[in-house]
């Protein structure tokens, strides 16, 4: 059999070579990679009907679900462009994807459409899960005119200003991406992966491709309690699971059945999407002591750029970690430009396979993140890296660190303030939850650091205590003016908090 180079390859991998295999669970429905890859074939073959070819975007609007594993690989046999959109986006935000990159067809179910339709727009051609076979597959045979380098996906991320932009992936992107994270977590035929982070998320999307490259199984659950993560993770034996710092918030701080369940199967969890507190990262590794814990840092427009070996979660449980497989990572001064040495701070840089191929119709910003490599001369051949924007530090031993958004950071008085360093030493009091750090307007100091922090259940959070700890850890530019209690932070449709949310709430209260 042939290297995969695009992304259906392999599953036309896993297929042959492992027929019968547990591929997905769904709800109590229980799939094999041949029945994967014959519903894919169908859905393949629909799209080609309706005159889907090379390059069209075809977007995805689905709840988590076989129907919508069976259309990203269905798309990707046709030759077209996966277009997930979040099941919790709304019309007026799926119309904004559907308009912004000119989706020639939306794979969705029919309450879903119908959705759509009410909220009125143009709206493409639908091809409706209800009307589609999910096993079976027909001797569709792909037409393959694509190459690595072509487009594969769009995934569609907010910035810090403007509407969500899309960014590029190519099939070589995303094989990438999976190899790479594959071979750090020493993926196998017999993990278990639970998936509960949405595709349209990079992680996500990676976490699925990642198991059918290794022809493993992955469980697929949308939940609303902590306690049902706990209880999949049980019944189905997962080996893996991924998520971002508010799945860990809630499975330490919600889910009480975490500490009297037993999970002899699992032996990694990993993190992406923002910094977990030391306490979390403390509180997991208490009750998950045989469990190894990967703290990963990526951006969508490069995917993965470091992780943190579990040997290493204990000594510096902060740390970004060091350089993924296949990828140099370097911080530059935002100022002049040049390469930072260690034990100094600047905008972290990413060279590597996984950088993508820029912001669709945004020839703009995406010369702003995808420039020339400051390191190499002109002689040495062209390379593209990425800018993340954000302020990283890498100590004397190249582990990175990170500071803060570079559009983010708090401006009080003349001092940039990472919010990131005030949060951690809120979350160090053991009385939080979560806790999120803002600058508000202040017509002395410019910006006043604001904290909004979540109670943990069950204890009566003092807001003088936890100042005084802020006193005592912090020099006095950075001391919250004011600490406000909510019940919970907004989330973006991947999950993390929503920072400009809230921000921008309790701006105008004060306008």
């Amino acid at each position: 059999m042939k290297a995969p180079y695009l992304l259906h390859h392999l599953l036309a991998r896993a297929e042959a070579t492992n027929p019968d295999k547990e591929a997905v669970v769904d709800r109590g429905r229980r799939f094999a990679f041949e029945a994967l890859g014959g519903a894919a074939r169908a859905y393949a073959e629909a799209l080609t009907a309706r005159g889907v070819g090379r390059r069209d975007r075809i977007a995805i609007y689905l709840e988590k679900s076989y129907e919508e594993v069976v259309a990203i690989f269905g798309i990707s046999m046709a030759d077209a462009v996966i277009v997930p959109c979040n099941a919790l986006l709304k019309a007026a935000q799926v119309g904004h994807i559907l308009a912004d990159c000119q989706v020639k067809l939306i794979i969705t179910n029919r309450a879903r459409f119908d959705a759509l339709r009410e909220a009125g727009g143009s709206l493409p051609d639908a091809l409706l899960v209800e009307d589609m076979p999910t096993s079976g597959g027909g001797e569709f045979a792909p037409p393959e005119a694509c190459i690595g380098e072509d487009l594969a996906a769009i995934l569609y991320t907010s910035g810090s200003t403007g509407r969500p932009k899309g960014v590029m992936l190519s099939h070589r992107n995303l094989l990438a991406g999976s190899r790479i994270v594959s071979s750090y977590l020493e993926l196998h035929r017999e993990d278990r992966i639970l998936s509960i982070l949405p595709f349209s998320f990079d992680y996500g999307l990676n976490q699925l491709i990642s198991v059918v490259d290794r022809s493993a199984t992955i469980v697929l659950l949308t939940f609303h309690f902590g306690d049902q993560i706990v209880k999949a993770m049980a019944a189905e034996r997962i080996t893996g699971l991924a998520g971002v710092p508010t799945i860990w918030a809630v499975l330490t701080s919600a889910a009480p059945s975490l500490v009297r369940t037993s999970l002899p199967a699992l032996r990694y969890l990993t993190n992406s999407g923002g910094a977990v507190p030391t306490e979390t990262v403390k509180q997991i590794r208490e009750v998950l002591p045989h469990v190894q814990l990967f703290l990963m840092y990526g951006l969508t427009e490069a995917f993965r750029s470091t992780y943190l070996p579990p040997s290493e979660v204990d000594r510096r449980p902060t740390s970004m970690g060091k350089a993924i497989p296949e990828t140099e990572i370097f911080l530059v001064d935002s100022a002049t430009g040049k390469r930072r040495a260690p034990g100094g701070q600047g905008i972290l840089v990413h060279r590597g396979p996984t950088v993508s191929l820029g912001y669709w119709n945004r020839p703009d910003a995406t010369a702003e993140a995808l420039r020339p490599n400051p390191l190499l001369g002109q002689h040495e051949g062209a390379d593209t890296v990425c800018y993340s924007g954000d302020l990283v530090r890498m100590d004397e031993e190249g582990f990175f660190y990170f500071v803060g958004r570079n559009d983010a950071m708090i401006k009080s008085a003349g001092f940039r303030i990472s919010p990131s360093e005030v949060e951690e030493v809120l979350m160090a009091s053991g009385q939080l939850a979560q806790a999120a750090v803002i600058g508000l307007f202040d017509a002395l100091m410019g910006e006043r650091v604001h904290a909004v922090v979540v109670p943990e259940t069950g204890t009566s959070a003092d807001r003088d205590g936890l100042m005084a700890r802020c006193v005592r850890d912090l020099p006095s530019h950075m001391l919250p003016r004011d600490i406000e209690f909510v019940s919970e932070l907004p989330r973006s449709p991947n999950g993390k908090v929503d920072y400009k949310r809230l921000k921008a709430e309790r701006s105008e209260s004060t306008a």
